[in-house]
């Protein structure tokens, strides 16, 4: 039997942040269900940093998150987390006015420009010229090297000590004299505190834990991958999206990642691609731009998980002694992964947020589990 002050259930992106800050205070073991961590969420993002994205909250908890990706600690990663892309929103003609919605979630920080209708199709020439009315230009858009962000958090797991079990899926959950008993991958492993990071299972932990479900609802999002047309060099084009929540396009490896923005609930599962989805998407492309798709596209799927107000669950269960919830990051889990861990570990051991976060206006009872 293995114990630990610590017991972390996913290794996905919040799950792998939460121990690597967790393991500065005491003995973490990371379980894993799958043979390998981010095989759902995490393995299946846009891997986009949209800093103007999100309720209110996520931004902040993104924003307080930047400098950890443009200055990651030494030792984190050998290559750099954040490489500039740019973000074009942009209006058909008749719908301009709805572009200032957009101009008006800009920052100091991370500004928002209006930028004509010419430019906007020079730096996205595959889109269709009679569609583009106006547009919208964000230079913080920018690619996040998921991979990188993700196995550093692992390694720095291991190297602060903590112990990482894949193959584990959690079979079973008790507590007794102020100790959880955890069952996963046929083993037992104790620890005062049990981290709830499963991503789209979440509540499924914490119905075996006996704790009230947070109304967790997984989302499927398809997206497709296809050649790009013969002449236009699509390496530096930006993001491109049209405004309202749409479907969006950006450059993949010199081809074209495009999907619906779909937000489908499902059961939590290994998710994948529905061909009806594929095919709507697949007509929306060639009609806004001018690709013409000659070949089956390459289609995935992953899972996004909300809860009711779309903001993280993030804070001890009022219910459930030691019970630590970390879920409902929406489609932001990668962006906010460096705060929310830190989040994580000092609400888990200080029970309260740092100053320089509340700063910013992130506050424990916003973060905590909502019930009702």
């Amino acid at each position: 039997m293995a114990t630990a002050d610590f017991l972390v259930i996913g290794a996905g992106i919040s799950g792998a942040a939460a121990a690597h800050a967790l393991a500065e205070h005491g003995s973490v073991i990371l379980l894993e269900a799958e043979a390998q961590p981010g095989y759902h969420s995490t393995g299946r993002s846009a891997a986009l940093f949209t800093p103007n994205f999100g309720t209110p909250l996520v931004r902040r908890i993104n924003a307080a998150g930047r400098g950890f990706f443009e200055t990651p600690p030494e030792g984190f990663a050998e290559v750099p987390l954040l490489t500039p892309r740019g973000g074009l929103t942009l209006a058909t003609p008749g719908d301009e006015g709805r572009l200032d919605e957009v101009l008006a979630a800009g920052t100091a920080r991370d500004p928002i420009h209006p930028i004509a209708a010419a430019e906007a199709l020079r730096l996205a020439p595959v889109m269709r010229p009679e569609l583009v009315g106006a547009a919208a230009w964000e230079p913080g858009v920018a690619d996040m090297d998921v991979d990188a962000i993700h196995q550093g958090f692992l390694r720095g797991v291991k190297r602060r000590g903590g112990q990482i079990i894949v193959s584990a899926p959690v079979a079973a959950l008790s507590r007794a004299n102020g100790v959880w008993r955890v069952t996963a991958g046929g083993e037992t492993h104790e620890a005062p505190i049990v981290v709830d990071a499963a991503g789209a299972w979440g509540d499924e932990i914490a119905r075996m834990a006996g704790a009230r479900p947070q109304r967790l609802q997984p989302k499927r999002r398809t997206a497709i991958v296809v050649e790009a047309p013969a002449g236009f060099a699509v390496g530096e084009m930006p993001l491109v999206e049209f405004v309202g929540h749409s479907p969006y396009l950006k450059p993949d490896g010199g081809r074209i990642m495009a999907s619906l923005a779909d937000e489908t609930p499902v059961e939590p599962q290994d998710v994948q691609p529905d061909d009806m989805d594929v095919a709507v998407l697949a007509d929306w492309l060639e009609r806004h731009t001018r690709i013409t798709i000659r070949t089956a596209p390459r289609a995935w799927a992953g899972l996004r998980s909300f809860v009711p107000d779309a903001d993280p669950v993030a804070g001890f269960d009022p219910e459930v002694e030691g019970f630590f919830w970390l879920i409902g990051q929406g489609g932001f889990g990668i962006m906010m992964a460096p705060t929310l861990g830190r989040i994580a570990a000092e609400l888990a051991t200080a029970r309260r947020l740092p100053a320089d976060l509340v700063d910013l206006g992130i506050r424990a009872e916003d973060l905590a589990p909502r019930f009702g």
